[in-house]
């Protein structure tokens, strides 16, 4: 059995929806067509296609692999243009992950203007501010905040972000504002899950020298939009990155604290697997990031 012709028959019975369709596409005939899917699943040893008389549908099992064959298919036309010397053009789907924030309000503009220059990529991306395994869970690329942790990533860094310790003007009335850095621990500040240690905040006075407290308070979360809207509404005080807590500064919704102490900088980095070719579409994309975000000196302009 030629396993790339399969999937290729394989992939075009989805798209189509007939393998009639498909075998016309091909130059083949129906009975080939269908031959070959045959093969395909007996070889995975599971039912691929479900067939009734008048349409196909996926199975379970059919869903995933399609997504792997399609992929499978891409950078396979992609390595036979990189042997040729031809000009290679980006194609295929980039299984992008990054944090909720940060990709709504600066990483889909910049899929937007990346799908109008390249029409033959297409994005699956996955919105989530925990760190996910990008090799586990099948991931080409992720964009993150903070220092990479993972030793078999490779890190392009895209540009940097501030923390920013606010409160409400509310909370500040009722509580005061703190002075020096030691003042939060007398304060509700609320915590982060997916920073390590979480209970640690850490700011460099004006001589440069670090200034370590540690916090508590009554609320945590995995997700810095919601911490910040806890403190907009005045239930304490939150350190968040400049891009989340922006346009609530902006509003006048939160206040940013001790303006004399400087938190440092949080690097801003695009991942991906380092024993993993680096295909056409996802090195084109990062340095596409790379160009863009060099210019974005203010993340908190959203």
């Amino acid at each position: 059995m030629d396993r790339v012709a399969a999937m290729q028959v394989f992939a075009l019975v989805v798209e189509t929806g007939s393998f009639a369709k498909a075998a016309e596409r091909l130059a083949l005939s129906t009975s080939a067509a269908s031959r070959h899917i045959a093969e395909l699943e007996t070889h995975l040893q599971t039912r691929l296609l479900n067939r009734t008389t008048r349409r196909v549908s996926l199975t379970e099992s059919g869903r995933a692999f399609y997504e792997r064959a399609v992929q499978l298919l891409a950078d396979l036309a992609e390595a036979e243009q990189e042997a040729s010397s031809a000009a290679v053009v980006p194609r295929g789907t980039i299984r992008l992950t990054t944090s909720v924030n940060f990709g709504v309000r600066h990483v889909a503009p910049a899929i937007a203007a990346f799908l109008a220059e390249h029409r033959e990529v297409r994005f699956d991306v996955s919105l989530s501010d925990r760190i996910v395994d990008l090799v586990e869970e099948g991931f080409d690329l992720a964009i993150r905040i903070g220092a990479p942790v993972a030793e078999n990533l490779v890190a392009r860094k895209l540009g940097e972000t501030r923390l920013v310790p606010c409160a409400s003007p509310g909370y500040l009335a009722e509580h005061g504002a703190p002075k020096t850095p030691e003042d939060l621990a007398e304060h509700s500040c609320f915590t982060y899950e997916y920073v390590s240690p979480r209970h640690v905040w850490r700011f460099r006075d004006r001589s440069g020298a670090e200034r370590t407290v540690r916090v508590s308070g009554r609320l945590h979360s995995n997700n810095g939009d919601l911490l910040a809207e806890a403190a907009a509404s005045g239930a304490g005080i939150v350190f968040e990155p400049a891009f989340i807590v922006g346009p609530e500064v902006r509003a006048g919704r939160l206040v940013p604290l001790l303006q004399d102490f400087v938190p440092p900088p949080v690097p801003i980095y695009a991942l991906y697997p380092s024993r993993k070719h680096l295909s056409a579409k996802v090195r084109r994309f990062v340095e596409f990031l790379i160009e863009r975000f060099s210019h974005a000196q203010d993340w908190s302009a959203a």
